[in-house]
């Protein structure tokens, strides 16, 4: 697959017997526990995913879908009676805007596909925000997303919504396996081959470990805020609760829905060997990541939104940041290479593919 090869990662063919060990979630991964080949996936071995590291992430999963879910309907309950005022929604949109350009530019375009290079300041606040956002640690969610690239929306992808079963309980069943699901029970990819970019990288490692102390970070800060702001107890509860939880629960659903919606409802402009599509009602959301068939497309690139018309706040960071000399070497496609990719879409669509 085209995409794939694009990812930028060094370690694509590196067997499993070269792995260096590395902590993710606190718990040492060793070659022995992800023994794939080049030519294995994750699936297609059992002890690719030993007892304890898939029960950690069993309980991380279960975590992380359910205490922001119950710290959001908490909050909701306490605004319809109290109602809610602008140090909660401030603070909501401040860890939003962190956590999830740290996710969006951080973990995503910067680290698993090296659409740009930065500064060592820039990289370390990038990763921090990211893990911040307790989506797993910086290792993990970028094996996990270039395994995806690997193997988009074939039987082997980890959080494909594209199951063979067309009834209207089995979509959404692909739905929310693509959405939520396939966290509960997945294997884990082989670090030493898709990320020994990663694993060689002293700073990346050392944010790697400290995952959960980025977690309790990113609770603590927008709970100090809301106690210096207000001068109350009360003030500090209601920053936790939606500087932390409720904007936990929101960045997790906007950036899952790209692996589900995006891979489900939307237009294709560009080929691609896979189902991804972009959604521009998700632009905003998700910084830019919802331009998902312009990202398989074009995976190795900055800009996800291609056109002025693609909102892409994502992008525009990395611009600020490259115009302040903080980041340089920032890739996208030519105007060649998009109308190539469109040509190859109109021939595909003419042949009824």
């Amino acid at each position: 697959m085209a995409p794939a090869d694009e990812q930028g990662s060094k370690g694509l063919g590196i067997s499993g017997a070269n792995a260096r060990h590395v902590r993710t979630s606190a718990i040492t991964v060793s070659p022995s526990q992800t023994n794939v080949t080049a030519e294995d996936s994750p699936n297609e071995k059992k002890e690719a995913r030993p007892k304890r590291f898939a029960r950690l992430l069993y309980y991380h999963a279960l975590i992380v879908i359910v205490t922001p879910l119950l710290g959001s309907l908490l909050a909701v309950w306490l605004a319809w009676r109290d109602g809610v005022g602008s140090l909660e929604l401030g603070l909501l949109l401040l860890m939003y805007g962190i956590t999830g350009a740290g996710i969006a530019v951080g973990f995503h375009r910067y680290l698993t596909h090296k659409s740009f290079e930065a500064k060592p300041a820039v990289r370390a606040t990038l990763v921090v925000l990211g893990s911040m956002a307790a989506q797993g640690p910086v290792i993990y969610w970028s094996a996990v997303h270039r395994y995806h690239h690997a193997h988009s929306d074939q039987e082997d992808d980890i959080h494909s919504p594209n199951f063979p079963e067309k009834r209207f309980y089995g979509c959404v069943k692909a739905i929310w396996h693509a959405h939520a699901g396939w966290m509960l029970k997945h294997n884990m990819p082989n670090p030493s081959r898709y990320v020994r970019d990663l694993l060689s990288d002293p700073l990346i490692k050392f944010v790697n470990d400290w995952y959960y102390f980025w977690i309790l970070l990113g609770l603590a800060i927008p709970t100090l805020l809301g106690w210096f702001l207000s001068g109350t107890p009360y003030g500090a509860f209601k920053g936790f609760l939606w500087g932390g939880l409720v904007r936990t629960f929101v960045v997790h659903h906007c950036t899952w829905s790209v692996n589900s919606l995006c891979h489900v409802f939307g237009d294709r402009p560009f080929y691609t060997t896979d189902h991804s599509r972009n959604n521009f009602w998700l632009s905003l959301p998700t910084l830019g990541e919802s331009w998902h068939n312009n990202h398989h497309a074009f995976p190795y690139s900055a800009k996800m939104g291609l056109t002025w018309k693609q909102l892409d706040p994502g992008s525009w960071l990395i611009r600020c940041l490259e115009i302040a000399g903080l980041a340089w070497g920032v890739k996208e496609p030519s105007p060649e290479a998009i109308a190539l990719k469109r040509l190859e879409r109109a021939v595909c669509k003419s042949k009824g593919s």
